[in-house]
């Protein structure tokens, strides 16, 4: 009889055990992040360790466009996104009025370059030559503003990141400004004779944006890449703890020693 009741006990103990193992991994909270390959989703990388001491499991869910990841979290299948800049957000949801997206936090800013394989400077461009820009709103306007800024070509008064190709009023070498989805241009270098790349996506082909860049916006450039979420959720516990460990001190030393410049810390 003694044998069974401590046989009993020790089943009794086992099972309090397994139970009490269920709770602690429920009680883990998982936070879908939908993001760029670079270097959004490896700054995230930096973060999840800190989080999972919190008790908050952090999925990065990899995108390479820039339609996507808002669309998704629209709905619900994200708990945030990060691969965009403020003017990219506000310009999608005034253009997708379903979509109740805000910005939850500024985090860096990557300088828009030019680039090219057959010039190394951009009084070289030829007569009749090609430029590529991306083709989604905001960042083609950022595009034009920089080669406006450059002598390239000059826009009509009032000109801003919604600037399109029909805002082009001076083009003394005639060139023709190609639209192409931002994460192609990185592949229209052998085609065009230049190409304003994101740097997310220089980066993604091995271009350094301070090394191989013929031309680069300055460091006070508005455009600051965001954690995006849907509106309301600014104030969820896992938000916040996710935007406070982006916004740490050892994240900030991750991308400056990483980037070199390339990326710019904007808290």
């Amino acid at each position: 009889m003694k044998k069974l009741v401590l046989a009993l006990a020790a089943i009794l103990a086992m099972s309090l055990l397994v139970v009490g193992c269920g709770g602690n991994k429920s009680s883990v909270k998982t936070v879908k992040v939908g993001a760029t390959a670079v270097p959004h989703a490896e700054i995230l990388e930096v973060v999840k360790p800190v989080l999972e001491n919190e008790g908050i499991k952090l999925e990065i869910i990899e995108f390479n466009d820039y339609v996507q990841p808002n669309l998704s979290l629209n709905d619900k299948e994200l708990d945030a996104n990060f691969f965009q800049h403020k003017p990219y957000l506000d310009n999608f949801v005034e253009e997708h009025k379903e979509c109740k997206l805000a910005s939850a936090a500024g985090i860096h800013i990557e300088p828009m370059g030019i680039y090219s394989h057959k010039i190394k400077k951009l009084d070289e461009l030829k007569n009749g030559g090609i430029v590529a820009i991306p083709s989604d709103p905001t960042n083609g306007g950022r595009a034009l503003l920089l080669l406006e800024k450059q002598g390239v070509i000059k826009l009509k008064d009032g000109a801003n990141e919604k600037a399109t190709v029909q805002d082009i009023v001076e083009n003394k070498k005639n060139l023709t400004v190609r639209e192409i989805e931002a994460a192609q241009l990185p592949r229209t270098l052998e085609d065009v004779d230049a190409a304003i790349i994101n740097s997310n996506f220089a980066m993604q082909v091995d271009l350094v944006p301070t090394r191989d860049a013929i031309a680069i916006e300055g460091n006070d450039s508005p455009y600051v890449n965001i954690i995006a979420v849907r509106t309301g959720d600014e104030n969820r516990s896992e938000i916040k703890a996710l935007i406070k460990a982006v916004q740490s001190d050892a994240v900030k030393k991750f991308i400056e020693e990483k980037y070199k410049g390339a990326v710019v810390p904007a808290f």
